[in-house]
C-alpha cells in the first residue's frame, strides 16, 4: 500500500530542540531522545468513513512530532496502518449494499487526498491490516505455543495475565477496563473467557464474511489489536520512540498491543512513549461515526475553505485537549492566514532573528502549537502596527512556519 506525496520541509539555520511530551504511561513530560533515527508507530484509519477532523486533529498532532524531530536533524522511521479488515467495515459495506475492498479503496485514496492537502507528511511504510496478514498468523501461532494464548470455540484469544506489564499504558482499574472493552470493539461478557479483558487474536472464519488461510489456527481474519504489533514489530523493532493515536486508543488498542509484544519478545517496553491526542467534539459531543456527527476534511475542502485555514484551525488548540468544532474556530483561522499572509507579503519587516526561537521552544515543550501561533501573531501584529527594515524578515517567517507547523504562507 503506497502513502502519499510528501511536501517539502525547508531547512531553518541552527538545530531544533528536543522533544518533551506528554507520556500517558507515566503521566507527565519525558524527554524523547532516539539517537540518529526516530522511531513512531501511529495507528491509522478503519477506512469506511475518512477523513472527519478528529482524524485530522490527531495527525496533525503526530506531524508535528515528526517536524520538531526534522528540525533537530534527525532521520525518521514513521509507520502507520490501515485497518482494511474490520466489524465496522464489513458493517458500513453491507449496509450501502457495497463490496467491502471498494469501500475500503475508495476511504483510503480519500484519506491519501486529505492529507495531501493539509501538508501532513507521510509515513515511510503504509501497510494494510490484510497486507499484514501473513506475518500476523505466525506472532499468534507463537503466542498459542508459549501459552499465551488460547482457543474458545474456533477463535483465539490473548490472555491478559501472561504479560506482567498488563495496566501500565493506560492505568486504568479492572472495572473501567472492562467497561471500555465493552465500548471499544471487545466482549468481556463472552463466556469461557479466562478473563473478560481477554482481546482476540484471530477470529475464525465466519459465514458470509472474508477469511484468510491461518496455518494451524484455521482459515479466519486477524484481531484488531495483533494487526498493528506485527506492523511495528516488522518495521520498527521492540522499544521504538513514540506510539501515537486519539486518547480513545489508550485502552484497549495501546494497552493490548504492548502486552502482545511483550508477551511474544519477552522484552518491555513496546514503546518509549505513548503519546494521545484529545478528541474533537460537534454539537456537544465527540465526533464520531456512531454518533454521526462528523464534519469532514473533503467536505470543507468542497466548499471552498483552504486547507491552511483548516490546519491552523487544528494548531490554535493543544493536541491533548478536549475541543469542539464551531464556525468562529474556522472564521478565526481564516482570518489569522490572511494576517499572516499580509504580513509576509511585505519586502521587509521587524526583526524575525528570535521567532524561530520562540517556536522551537513552544513545540519542544509538549507541542505547544497555540504558543507557537501566538508567537507568530506578534510578528504579524509589530508588522502590522510599525513595520521594519529587516528585508530577510518576511522569508524567515515564512520558512518558519512551513517547516514547523506545515503551514504554506
Amino acid at each position: 500500500m503506497h502513502a502519499w506525496p510528501a511536501s517539502d520541509v525547508p531547512a531553518l539555520p541552527g538545530k531544533g530542540r528536543d522533544l518533551r511530551i506528554h507520556d500517558t504511561a507515566t503521566g507527565g513530560l519525558v524527554t524523547v531522545d532516539p539517537g540518529p533515527v526516530a522511531r513512531i508507530y501511529v495507528c491509522g484509519i478503519t477506512p469506511y468513513d475518512a477523513t472527519h477532523l478528529g482524524h485530522a486533529a490527531t495527525y496533525n498532532a503526530f506531524d508535528l512530532v515528526q517536524r520538531v524531530w526534522l528540525d533537530t536533524k534527525r532521520q525518521i522511521e514513521y509507520v502507520q496502518n490501515v485497518t482494511d479488515i474490520d466489524d465496522p467495515l464489513l458493517e458500513r459495506a453491507a449496509r450501502d449494499g457495497e463490496d467491502w475492498t471498494g469501500l475500503a479503496e475508495r476511504e483510503t485514496a480519500l484519506f491519501r487526498e486529505d492529507m495531501t492537502a493539509l501538508r501532513m507528511l507521510p509515513p515511510r511504510h503504509y501497510i494494510g491490516a490484510v497486507e499484514a496478514i501473513p506475518g500476523i498468523v505466525p506472532l499468534v501461532e507463537r503466542l498459542c505455543d508459549s501459552g499465551a494464548a488460547y482457543v474458545l470455540d474456533g477463535d483465539v484469544y490473548f490472555s491478559v495475565e501472561a504479560d506482567p506489564h498488563f495496566g501500565e499504558v493506560s492505568g486504568l482499574d479492572a472495572e473501567a477496563m472492562r467497561l471500555l472493552s465493552a465500548e471499544r470493539g471487545g466482549d468481556p461478557e463472552r463466556p469461557g473467557k479466562k478473563n473478560p479483558l481477554d482481546p482476540m487474536l484471530w477470529m475464525a472464519a465466519r459465514e458470509g464474511e472474508p477469511s484468510w488461510e491461518g496455518g494451524s489456527l484455521g482459515p479466519g481474519r486477524p484481531g484488531w489489536h495483533i494487526e498493528c504489533v506485527a506492523i511495528a514489530l516488522d518495521h520498527l523493532g521492540m522499544g521504538f520512540d513514540v506510539q501515537g493515536g486519539g486518547s480513545d486508543l489508550a485502552f484497549p488498542h495501546h494497552e493490548m498491543g504492548a502486552s502482545h509484544a511483550q508477551a511474544l519478545t519477552g522484552e518491555h517496553p513496546f514503546a518509549k512513549a505513548y503519546v494521545h491526542a484529545g478528541m474533537v467534539g460537534l454539537d456537544g459531543a465527540k465526533m464520531s461515526k456512531s454518533k454521526g456527527n462528523l464534519v469532514f476534511v473533503s467536505t470543507l475542502r468542497h466548499e471552498g475553505v483552504e486547507p491552511a485555514a483548516i490546519r491552523l484551525s487544528l494548531l490554535a488548540h493543544h493536541y491533548r485537549a478536549d475541543w469542539e468544532w464551531t464556525g468562529q474556530v474556522l472564521e478565526t483561522a481564516v482570518a489569522r492566514l490572511a494576517r499572516w499572509r499580509a504580513a509576509v507579503s511585505r519586502p521587509d519587516g521587524p526583526s524575525a532573528s528570535g521567532l524561530v526561537e520562540e517556536v522551537r521552544e513552544a513545540l519542544s515543550n509538549d507541542l505547544d502549537a497555540p504558543a507557537a501561533l501566538a508567537a507568530v501573531d506578534r510578528w504579524a501584529a509589530l508588522q502590522e502596527t510599525t513595520g521594519g527594515t529587516d528585508e530577510g524578515a518576511p522569508g524567515v517567517v515564512s520558512r518558519t512556519v512551513d517547516a514547523l507547523l506545515g503551514v504554506a504562507l
